[in-house]
């Protein structure tokens, strides 16, 4: 097989790794709608089947960085997707509401792995314009993910049950821990990783990247970004509810960012030998900004309509797809030999500012799109203060 064969496989792998965290994420979502009454339970404790996924895979990258450091990659990889193995099985055979909530917290723990694992990996062996150039398939295929696995679980539920959608993630589970076992490289633990204790180790890892200015940075973008994009979601059925758009068409308008998100991505991985990763940052945070004062202006000229609301905001996915691979690519790529630590701060505060970001549309109303418009500016501009500051450093 040839080196690019080889390579194509290589990076199809590490893709398949990190995007099955949000497969399992969202792939049971159309089913959500029916456990209430299929398992007598209150809507607060389905959400948490939600909300428990979401917190132990944020949560667990904090403890896979450090141990993928210190006792290699494809380990704890595998390790991981044994544990998201035993929880969709569990998910799949849950007879209560309690147990389907334990299941999914279980899941999300092994899921967690692969995103740090793979972004890990990316870093270990790629360089330069060629890493950020898969962080942006990597974010190609990342923005494929919710609509895709959403369709996906609504078939799997109405032709056979709810219970498929887990069957099918445990099957997936099984076919990339034997991918990973034979296509990934068995990486020995980083030298700055190899001290004694292993909580020492860990404690180490964090202190060492929250005195790197530069890493923080990149973090404050990445986590930033990502909240902005967790408030469109929240908001925006409440914003489309308001100019008539019901639950049938929603995901048309939603759809608009994700689909920018791709493209966005795609001209990374061909701009960024040309521009870099700093100029490539700089696009996208643009072109997220020219996207909401679109938006907001329309709103505040009294355009009140769907389409006046979503379609200015392909500009933001666009500038997120512009914006991501090279803020991933310098999150990990700052202190190479704790790559696995620093995937995990970055996954952990992406989730925790996305939750924070979609709670916080829950204070304010949203008949039109200003209030939510706001929202989405307030969380850029201190992106874009970040990546001010990360230029002059």
């Amino acid at each position: 097989m040839s080196s690019n064969a080889s390579r194509g496989l290589l990076v199809a792998n590490l893709i398949a790794q990190i995007a099955f965290g949000l497969l399992a994420m969202t792939i049971c979502i159309p089913s959500m709608q029916q456990w209430s009454s299929i398992f007598g339970a209150s809507q607060a404790q389905v959400q948490l089947t939600f909300s428990g996924y979401v917190v132990a895979y944020g949560g667990l990258q904090l403890l896979y960085g450090p141990m993928s450091d210190r006792l290699g990659r494809r380990q704890v990889l595998l390790a991981g997707l044994a544990l998201a193995f035993a929880g969709s099985v569990l998910a799949a055979l849950a007879p209560a509401i309690s147990v389907l909530i334990g299941a999914r917290v279980l899941q999300g723990a092994g899921a967690a792995a692969g995103m740090v694992v793979g972004r890990a990996l990316v870093q270990d062996l790629f360089e330069g314009p060629q890493r950020t150039r898969v962080m942006a398939w990597i974010g190609m295929a990342m923005g494929l993910c919710p609509p895709t696995a959403v369709i996906v679980g609504g078939q799997l539920h109405v032709h056979l049950g709810w219970q498929s959608s887990f069957l099918l993630m445990a099957a997936l589970a099984a076919a990339l821990a034997l991918i990973a076992w034979r296509g990934l490289p068995a990486s020995a633990p980083t030298a700055a990783a190899r001290q004694p204790r292993w909580w020492g180790a860990m404690r180490a890892s964090y202190a060492r990247l929250a005195r790197e200015p530069v890493f923080l940075l990149h973090v404050a973008i990445l986590s930033m970004t990502t909240a902005t994009f967790y408030i469109f979601l929240g908001g925006a059925p409440l914003v489309l509810g308001s100019y008539g758009v019901g639950p049938d068409g929603i995901g048309w308008y939603i759809g608009c960012i994700p689909l920018a998100y791709i493209v966005g991505n795609y001209l990374t991985s061909r701009l960024v030998h040309r521009f870099g990763d700093r100029y490539m940052m700089t696009f996208g945070q643009v072109f997220t900004l020219v996207g909401l004062a679109l938006s907001l202006s329309l709103a505040m000229a009294g355009w009140h309509t769907a389409l006046a609301f979503a379609l200015p905001l392909t500009l933001l996915g666009l500038g997120h797809g512009l914006l991501m691979p090279a803020t991933l690519a310098g999150t990990v790529g700052v202190l190479p030999a704790l790559a696995g630590a620093a995937a995990a701060v970055g996954g952990l505060m992406q989730q925790l500012m996305g939750a924070t970001g979609a709670w916080v549309v829950g204070l304010v109303s949203h008949e039109g799109a200003l209030n939510l418009g706001l929202l989405m500016l307030g969380s850029t501009l201190v992106a874009t203060l970040a990546l001010w500051w990360l230029r002059r450093a």
